[in-house]
């Protein structure tokens, strides 16, 4: 059987990189960034004022100089006005070009205005560059902005556009196919019958790579039938990129996802974990390269295999950056048989040092799904150990 740090890197070493697609700027919000981003000019390409008021040269404030001229207004977005002799000023704006001759800007604040003239009021000291935000301060032309393998989110747009960019390269979604399988299974508005439940592994593996913005996903439930299955997932496998199961991949007499797998060629990499919940987790590569996930049923079970195994392996197909890893202190100790890594759910919060904290949400069963709402996510707790005392501190896993 297969520990579970073994199965994240046999995973990870197996999955594709998912090609690389041109899309529009202000449309990659959400997508993994293939290319690195440059300046495509200093940043500030100017000298840029920061605040509305007057342009002078210090020297001649200086010099007692406090009646100026006004010379003329810039505004933002104008081309930069000249002092052309000593005791000038320029009205100007916020985010307007610093007029030639001019490396001060005095705040309105601190001026009276006169027919012809500025006076300035306030004897406050100034100093030479005051309010000037100096060109390529921040960036100079060809520094490199973004580097790729980062999630594009509101701020990196901005940096996007504002080097020139109307398109960008991001890692394509890949087409995934989500299918559950059992004779139990009943959808939201299909009749049920004593003996069925309704099925919430698709809506919640669908919703949970939605989230994560990885995939496009494509739902079927199947009935536990060999052949039928057989066919409808060599059908799914060459209509997407990879698939998830969910359902079947035990060692029940139904179970028959192993055996369908290895009949349409498939690679079984590995089968069982010694994890709980989630030990019978399956991962399979096709013999077209691509991957395969087969995540036991009880719903539990499956979100923690999904949200542990699936979700970074889809993160690192996209070549997505790993974030940093996440560490919480247990609220409370944890008993537990100490044979199997055990992943536990846990509400986080902060205690008064601000240490992240994790609050043991234990489920009565891998089936009891209920119990994961208001929980942030779940907590590895190594094999090997069968009391884990309030503060410990284990790795944490948002849902």
């Amino acid at each position: 059987m297969t520990e579970v740090a073994e199965a994240e890197a046999l995973i990870l070493a197996r999955m594709p990189s998912w090609p690389s697609i041109r899309t529009a700027t202000g449309a990659s919000r959400g997508r993994v960034l293939r290319e690195v981003i440059v300046a495509e000019r200093d940043q500030p390409p100017f000298d840029r004022v920061t605040m509305d008021g007057i342009a002078i040269s210090c020297a001649d404030w200086s010099g007692g100089l406090r009646r100026f001229e006004s010379i003329g207004t810039q505004a933002a977005g104008a081309p930069a006005s000249t002092l052309t002799g000593p005791g000038q000023c320029v009205e100007i704006m916020t985010g307007a070009v610093c007029p030639a001759g001019a490396d001060t800007i005095i705040p309105v604040e601190r001026l009276r205005r006169e027919p012809g003239s500025t006076i300035i009021v306030d004897e406050t000291p100034i100093d030479r560059g005051q309010c000037i935000h100096p060109r390529g301060s921040d960036r100079r032309q060809g520094d490199r902005l973004l580097e790729a393998g980062i999630r594009i989110g509101a701020t990196e747009i901005a940096v996007i556009a504002s080097a020139g960019y109307a398109d960008v390269a991001v890692a394509a979604l890949p087409r995934v196919a989500m299918i559950s399988t059992g004779d139990e299974l009943v959808g939201p508005r299909e009749p049920l019958a004593p003996y069925q439940i309704r099925s919430t592994n698709d809506f919640s593996i669908e919703a949970s790579l939605a989230l994560a913005g990885l995939a496009e996903v494509t739902c079927a439930r199947l009935r536990d039938d060999e052949t039928a299955l057989t066919r409808a997932v060599a059908a799914l496998h060459d209509d997407h990129d990879a698939l998830i199961v969910s359902g079947g991949v035990s060692m029940g007499q139904f179970d028959f996802v192993p055996a369908v797998l290895e009949r349409l060629g498939a690679e079984l990499v590995f089968h069982r974990v010694e994890q709980r919940p989630g030990r019978p987790l399956l991962f399979a590569i096709s013999r077209d390269a691509k991957p395969i996930f087969a995540l036991p049923g009880n719903p539990v079970s499956a979100l923690v295999c999904l949200t542990r195994y699936v979700i970074p392996a889809l993160r690192h197909a996209a070549g997505l950056q790993a974030d940093p890893m996440e560490r919480a202190v247990l609220t409370d100790s944890v008993t537990r048989s100490g044979r199997l890594t055990y992943f536990l759910p846990v509400k986080l919060g902060w205690d008064e040092q601000g240490t992240e904290t994790a609050e043991p949400r234990a489920t009565n069963t891998s089936g009891d799904f209920v119990s994961l709402a208001g929980t942030d996510g779940f907590v590895e707790l190594p094999k090997g150990r069968k009391h884990d005392p309030k503060g410990t501190v284990a790795r944490v896993f948002r849902w």
